[in-house]
């Protein structure tokens, strides 16, 4: 019963936070507070009134549309809603039974937590960067960088733990050797993209990638490990890939496009969602193929 109460609450909250993140997916391109003024309608200012702002619930009361002008609000603010709503829920309910185990301490349970408050503001973070990517091609380094800070910090505590388990074989390894481990992975990573990005400039004599992407990946091996981040970068190329197909098939897009091969695409977006999808089920996806390949 707990660990049902937990995932509830969890997603109920995610839901709270994907509103507070779409209301800074709005101001932060504008170089708009996001404190300050109350929530308004983007079209006719509108103030939002306390029944308008309740996450999912008010989006499909309104019918999407604003009370006073009946602009459309897009679909945007639902999605991003429910997604770290739903990914917050699926991750409580993954961890729940280690953090309420009758048998640890408070302060083991406090340990045992807090790698999971950062694994929630990574995907919130996450989210944020795939939906800035997707409409304005912006990877900001003020979020990029600090979520490399952070996916240090999570891999050591991670590691820290690892090594304090009473059945451990982990002489003489420390939470400064996880902390390591994941700055050499975040070296590495960053290193593939540009000797892509490079490779790309030689043959095209154009840039094909972002810097932006550069610290993304960075950020992705910091926090996921260097195994997990080539998978999320496998996962984003093939979501790419997908996404272009679709628009060389349709003609309106090609047409509107001039030259489909000239489309930017926001390569950060599915790396994001390939890093999303790796957290939660990328050992399962792993070990599904290597049992497919016959490994």
């Amino acid at each position: 019963m707990m660990r049902i109460f937990g995932t509830l609450f969890a997603g109920l909250v995610g839901l709270c936070f994907g509103s507070f993140l779409n209301v800074c997916l709005s101001r932060w391109p504008e170089r708009e507070s996001v404190v300050e003024p109350r929530s308004h309608c983007r079209h006719c200012t509108h103030t939002l009134s306390w029944w308008e702002n309740i996450p999912l619930l008010s989006w499909l009361i309104l019918r999407g549309r604003c009370r006073n002008c009946r602009a459309w609000i897009g679909w945007r603010y639902p999605l991003v809603e429910l997604a770290v709503g739903v990914l917050w829920a699926v991750q409580t309910w993954d961890v729940l039974p280690w953090i309420l185990d009758p048998y640890f301490l408070p302060i083991q349970t406090a340990l045992y937590a807090a790698p999971v408050f950062f694994s929630m503001l990574m995907i919130w973070l996450l989210i944020a960067l795939a939906v800035l990517d997707a409409e304005h091609l912006w990877l900001p380094d003020w979020m990029t960088i600090p979520g490399i800070l952070i996916g240090i910090v999570d891999t050591s505590l991670l590691g820290f733990l690892l090594i304090h388990q009473p059945h451990c074989d982990c002489i003489g390894v420390s939470g400064f050797a996880y902390a390591l481990h994941a700055i050499l992975d975040s070296l590495f990573a960053a290193g593939l993209i540009l000797l892509i990005r490079w490779v790309y400039w030689l043959v095209r004599k154009r840039e094909g990638l972002g810097l932006g992407d550069v610290k993304l990946m960075a950020l992705l091996a910091a926090w996921l490990g260097l195994k997990m981040a080539l998978l999320s970068f496998g996962l984003g190329v093939f979501l790419g890939a997908l996404v272009a197909l679709i628009l060389l098939a349709i003609p309106a897009a090609r047409r509107e496009s001039g030259s489909w091969s000239l489309t930017k695409l926001p390569l950060g977006t599915f790396l994001c969602i390939g890093g999303i999808v790796s957290s939660l089920w990328g050992e399962s996806i792993l070990n599904a193929y290597l049992h497919w390949a016959g490994f």
